[in-house]
């Protein structure tokens, strides 16, 4: 195994030191967010406020990054949820996690609470805290331009310093964009971080390595997901089939299609606003979109932020969602809860709740809105404590599109059962991907599985959760996963019946508690050409991981999450979803069509191994070397 060093940072007191970390931890867990939960488990006392000094922020990295293997330039930051009070884990792209280790760690642990604003530099193997007040107030772009373009950074917003609660950090223009890492890193009174070094990046077999990496990009070039729709279009490929599918949140979810979700889809992007693709370090993908503002270039929106700030707005324009995208990175907002507070604030104005001001399809009052959330300024400072809260106080919670308090994404389960369960069990709240990303097979890829039956949702939950911690804990992207399916699944027309029977086969698969009772002795092998992930790790760590050992270290992050959230008082309670989706069908005719998460619930804990509350069980929790 590779030798991982993480410092242990105390803002409070200036101490840096070493942190230990044993083998066996580092071999159970490899890295990111998994690695990272078991730190936060181990070292941060229940019930404390997350905006506390007493909170813990981790940034990290895995012994992938920046080896040059295919989508691997991620970093992780971990800490207790801002929104939710139960865990956060962010992930982002760009150069900061390779700059981290260059500069001789892989990881930090950062505590207390600076008594002013500072930078942590970290040079070369060595850390300093400096002073940071002639930073503070600035916005992201301004910040990171004070340092050496040759560091890795990673800085704060306004709206960090002022602990909005979605507060996102950047770096570079890549964003730590969920749970309120910025909120964090605010009431720490931390603005920035930066890295550089030249420290080589071990390997452990090289050859191999090579050899490997180059088959996988072949792989992801191939693939017409990875290698054709994602580099064209970008994420936004999807709007026009989410619409199609009427599953696209449309005025804060009270419907599911728009009828000009066209003119902000990824094709109507690409033809009118591209200048270019661009993407992460060592990412064949380039699923980054570039466009022009004013006399200069800058990235384009994500379909999250397309769907969230776009039609869930009412809104169908792309000039004014390029506008706020820009806006949001530079004041440190995430867009995707930002959009869902905004649309919840509009339906109160809509149902004479209570009057905020903006409205839906009317973009002009939103982007004052936007700048004076980042500030908390009247009148919209009540939006930055998030919808949760701010449906609590006025008593609008059945309208608040969240999960313990974590806006969703820009897909309505109601018509994507699995996606519905996802969100309502994912750790850190209403997370598409904590979900699983499960709505791939729902709706938006090759395979046609039948959204609306509750059959077998509960298997594809439990696998695609587990899958994407797999991928996540490792440092890959997750679209690394989109290209692993055969490219002969797209080619089937329109009139084929074989993707809906391929969705049958995947819904009818038998004894799925005994699969996972079998894991990871059932795939004691590794499936290079489909799923490359652990054959790289190997080349890298020289610990050799098969695909059923892959899956179950997703399988132990899942379970390690759930761990730190049920010793903050979560339980199954919590693994619900806003009336909205469980009691307002997306269409009238169809009482079924809601998210029937009561018919799915119990089939996923036994699954999951897990007792009627949905809390580990010791033999489950011993099978995955998770003591109590």
């Amino acid at each position: 195994m590779i030798p991982i060093r993480y410092a242990d940072i105390d803002l409070s007191t200036g101490q840096v030191r070493d942190y230990p970390l044993s083998e066996e931890a580092i071999r159970m867990y490899l890295g990111g967010k998994g690695l990272a939960a078991y730190i936060l488990y181990k070292e941060l006392a229940p019930g404390i406020d997350p905006l506390s000094p007493d909170n813990i922020l981790i940034i990290n990295t895995t012994p992938l990054t920046g080896t040059g293997a295919p989508c691997t330039s991620r970093f992780n930051a971990t800490s207790k949820n801002v929104l939710t009070g139960g865990i956060a884990s962010s992930n982002c792209g760009g150069t900061f996690g390779i700059k981290l280790r260059r500069a001789g760690y892989d990881g930090l642990i950062i505590r207390g609470k600076s008594p002013r604003p500072c930078c942590l530099m970290i040079l070369d193997g060595q850390i300093t805290i400096s002073n940071a007040e002639d930073l503070w107030g600035l916005n992201t772009e301004e910040t990171q331009q004070r340092f050496d373009q040759n560091y890795g950074t990673l800085v704060i917003g306004p709206a960090g310093e002022h602990l909005v609660r979605y507060a996102c950090a950047v770096s570079g223009e890549r964003v730590l964009g969920r749970c309120g890492i910025g909120a964090v890193m605010g009431s720490k009174y931390l603005k920035a971080i930066a890295a550089y070094g030249t420290k080589s990046l071990p390997i452990s077999d090289p050859k191999s390595f090579r050899k490997d990496v180059q088959n996988w990009v072949k792989g992801l070039q191939k693939s017409p997901t990875t290698g054709e729709y994602l580099p064209r279009y970008g994420t936004a490929f999807w709007m026009n089939i989410v619409n199609r599918y009427h599953i696209l949140p449309t005025f804060n979810a009270q419907q599911v299609k728009h009828e000009e979700a066209e003119n902000i889809s990824g094709e109507y992007l690409t033809e009118h606003h591209l200048t270019r693709n661009s993407g992460c370090v060592s990412c064949p993908i380039r699923c980054e979109r570039r466009v022009m503002r004013d006399s200069g270039e800058i990235k384009g929106p994500e379909y999250e932020t397309l769907g969230l700030l776009g039609a869930n707005l009412g809104i169908t324009s792309i000039d004014w969602i390029n506008e706020w995208n820009y806006r949001c990175d530079l004041l440190g907002i995430d867009t995707m809860s930002l959009g869902f507070t905004l649309s919840l604030a509009m339906e109160m104005t809509q149902r004479g709740i209570k009057n905020f001001g903006i409205d839906f399809a009317r973009p002009e009052a939103i982007s004052l809105a936007i700048e004076k959330i980042a500030y908390r300024e009247a009148p919209f400072d009540e939006l930055g404590e998030g919808s949760a809260r701010l449906a609590q106080k006025y008593g609008a919670e059945g309208i608040a599109i969240q999960v313990k308090g974590l806006e969703m994404a820009a897909y309505d389960p109601r018509l994507a059962q699995a996606q519905g369960l996802g969100y309502a069990t994912a750790n850190r709240g209403g997370c598409h991907l904590g979900g699983g990303y499960p709505v791939y097979f729902e709706a938006l890829g090759p395979i046609e599985v039948n959204g609306r039956t509750v059959r077998g949702k509960a298997a594809l939950t439990v696998l695609m959760q587990n899958l994407m911690d797999a991928i996540s804990t490792s440092g890959y992207c997750l679209f690394t996963a989109l290209g692993s399916l055969p490219p002969a699944l797209f080619k089937f027309g329109e009139k084929s019946v074989i993707p809906g029977l391929l969705g049958n086969i995947i819904l009818s698969i038998p004894s799925t508690h005994l699969l996972w009772k079998l894991m990871p002795g059932l795939l004691p092998i590794n499936l290079g050409g489909l799923l490359p992930h652990p054959l790289v790790i190997r080349d890298v760590t020289g610990v050799k991981m098969t695909m059923g050992q892959f899956l179950q270290m997703g399988e132990r992050v899942f379970n390690m999450e759930r761990l730190f959230n049920m010793r903050e008082g979560f339980d199954r309670q919590q693994d619900c979803l806003p009336t909205r989706l469980i009691a307002e069908p997306s269409e009238p005719d169809q009482p079924a069509a809601v998210v029937q998460i009561d018919k799915m619930l119990d089939t996923y804990y036994r699954i999951r191994e897990w007792n009627r509350d949905g809390i580990p069980t010791e033999k489950k929790l011993k099978q995955l070397g998770i003591g109590s």
